[in-house]
Parts: C-alpha cells; sequence; structure tokens
C-alpha cells in the first residue's frame, strides 16, 4: 500500500467547525494522513512534525507562510487554501519551490455570480422602482409605463468589466437570456472573448452602451477608481451599476455625486469605505440598493469551499492534475 501524505489543518477551530462537515473529514482520512482531525493556528505547535509535512490544508486564521516556515518544511508538496486569494498570505519563495498551490477562489464565485446575475434580471425588469410605485399608488397600473420606462429584460445590453472567475461565470449565466453581452478586459484576445459569446470593447464604449454595468475586475494599483465622474456620466440616463467586487473601484465621490442627481441606479454589495458612515447619503437614495457584503459565500454556502478543496487534496493524493491550480505569473492580475 502507499504511503499517504503527511497532512496538517491550520487554520481557526469556528473554521474548520463550520466549513468542514464530518464527511469532509471522513474523506480526508481515506485520502491523507491527517496530524490531527483538529485545526492548529501556528505552525510551532506542529514541532517535529513540520519536517514530516507534505501537505497544508490553510484558512481563515492561518498565519502566513513564509521562507522561514517553508525552510522547516522540505518535504511540503502542495498547500491547500480553504478560502480565496493568497496574496500577502503565501510568499513567493512557495512557487519558487515547485510547492503547488490551490483555492477556492472559484468555489466562492459562485453565490457571487448568482447575486450578481438576480441583480441584473431585476435592474432590467425595474423591480425595485416598481415596488417603491406600487407601494406608494397601491394599486396596479399596469403597464407600469410612466414609472418604469423601457422595462424588461428583452434584447438588453449587459456590460461586465473583468473576465474574472466571476465574471465568466456571470457571463455563462447570461448566455441563458435574450440579452446582448459586451466585455471590458484587456488581458482577454478577441478570439477568446468571441469564444465566450461576448463583445469585447474600450471601457467608454461599454459604459455609453450598456444598460446594466457590472463590476468585476480585481483591485490593483491600475483599478483603483477606474471609474470616476467621466466615467459615471457616459452611462445612459436610467442605466444601472452593480458592483460585487470592489468598493475602490469606483471614485466614491463621483459615485455619490452621481447617485444624487438620481439619474443613474446602483446595487452595491461593495463600497468605499467598506461600511459607509451613518451620515453617508446612500443609505437614503431611492435609487440605491445597499446589502454589507454578502455576495460571497454565506452560511451553508461556505461548505462549498470545502467541497472543492477535500477535492483538490484527493486528486493530488491520486496524482491527478489540480483543477483550481494558482499560478505564479497570473498573482499580479489576481484579486
Amino acid at each position: 500500500m502507499a504511503k499517504m501524505l503527511r497532512t496538517a489543518l491550520v487554520m481557526h477551530p469556528v473554521v474548520r467547525d463550520e466549513l468542514i462537515r464530518d464527511d469532509h473529514m471522513e474523506r480526508l482520512a481515506r485520502a491523507v494522513d491527517l496530524v490531527s482531525p483538529e485545526p492548529v493556528r501556528s505552525f510551532d505547535v506542529l514541532g517535529v512534525e513540520l519536517g514530516r509535512i507534505e501537505v497544508l490544508i490553510t484558512s481563515w486564521g492561518a498565519p502566513p507562510v513564509g521562507p522561514e516556515v517553508i525552510e522547516r518544511m522540505p518535504k511540503l508538496k502542495l498547500i491547500a487554501h480553504l478560502a480565496g486569494s493568497v496574496k500577502g498570505f503565501l510568499d513567493d519563495i512557495v512557487w519558487r519551490r515547485g510547492i503547488l498551490v490551490t483555492n477556492a477562489v472559484a468555489a466562492n464565485a459562485v453565490p457571487v455570480a448568482e447575486y450578481t446575475l438576480a441583480a441584473i434580471l431585476f435592474a432590467n425588469k425595474k423591480v425595485l422602482q416598481l415596488n417603491r410605485a406600487y407601494l406608494a399608488a397601491r394599486e396596479n397600473r399596469a403597464p407600469w409605463a410612466r414609472e418604469a420606462p423601457d422595462v424588461g429584460n428583452y434584447r438588453k445590453t449587459v456590460g461586465i468589466v473583468g473576465a474574472s472567475q466571476v465574471g465568466r461565470l456571470v457571463i455563462r449565466h447570461l448566455r441563458a437570456f435574450d440579452l446582448d453581452v459586451l466585455l471590458y478586459d484587456p488581458y482577454v484576445p478577441p478570439l477568446a472573448a468571441r469564444d465566450m459569446r461576448v463583445s469585447k470593447v474600450t471601457l467608454s464604449e461599454l459604459l455609453a452602451r450598456s444598460d446594466v454595468v457590472s463590476l468585476h475586475a480585481p483591485l490593483l494599483p491600475e483599478t483603483r477608481h477606474m471609474l470616476g465622474s467621466r466615467e459615471l456620466a457616459l452611462m445612459p440616463d436610467g442605466a444601472t451599476l452593480i458592483n460585487t467586487a470592489r468598493g475602490a473601484l469606483v471614485d466614491p465621490a463621483a459615485l455619490e455625486a452621481e447617485l444624487a442627481r438620481g439619474r443613474l441606479f446602483a446595487v452595491l454589495d461593495t463600497t468605499e469605505p467598506e461600511v459607509l458612515p451613518p451620515d453617508s447619503p446612500l443609505y437614503g437614495l431611492p435609487n440605491v440598493f445597499l446589502t454589507p457584503h454578502i455576495a460571497g459565500s454565506l452560511g451553508r454556502e461556505t461548505q462549498r469551499l470545502a467541497d472543492y478543496i477535500v477535492a483538490e487534496v484527493e486528486r493530488f493524493a491520486r496524482g491527478v492534475s489540480l483543477k483550481h491550480l494558482v499560478r505564479r505569473e497570473l498573482l499580479p492580475r489576481l484579486a
């Protein structure tokens, strides 16, 4: 019988309890040799076991993995991160040593894409406006043409900014509907855009043509405040901006000013700052729908992250290629 891979869980105990089910632990026990079913939060706790570890399963609450830790784990072959981004958590030495890295970004993309799809369909259907109009009128004024001109999803144009994991999943969801989809992403070549069945355009063209604009770009120095006063002014009257990515992609002062005019609508799951101050006018604007950064995995959805990571560890143990490999050369473009 082949020797099983010595594996350690390094994360906050609450993460282990909430994300990793009993059946997950049973699968791990069959695939690898766990140091303990209980997680640790410090590499020092592992003591001499560090020198034997071949697989690390990390998550929230784990300390950063830097050169000193890597030097103490000469047999380490895989870091499976039961969370999202590994930037700022893993030192570059991990890739230089040839250690494979996988994470659960693809799992967390699922609920974000679901939220975004719902927001796009609701935005074009003018659900939020008609909800308020109905509550005020307390009678059916169908077809509601005055309150919601150009209502409906048929043949509307949706602009996707960023072909990230979430952006690509949203694009796949939108194929089921009679919508035209535009994409702005400087890293996507035209042939790849054609394969995605989207029209690749400039950011200015996307903003000017879209009924709904949805942001899915990573927050990088070059994307910070990529939408300012000039860009927002390009959006047609009555268009909707959806942000489930990072609040700082949009200049907050420009966004507040544009939304205060009432010309645009917005569905904002992320803002800058992350929690708006109590006196922010966005709380009271009728054309703004705010949620407290809930688009990502919540409740039962968090267990999907463990589904993905346990499956990755099983693949590695069988010598099968990983599905969610984090590539070093792509790190500068990842969130």
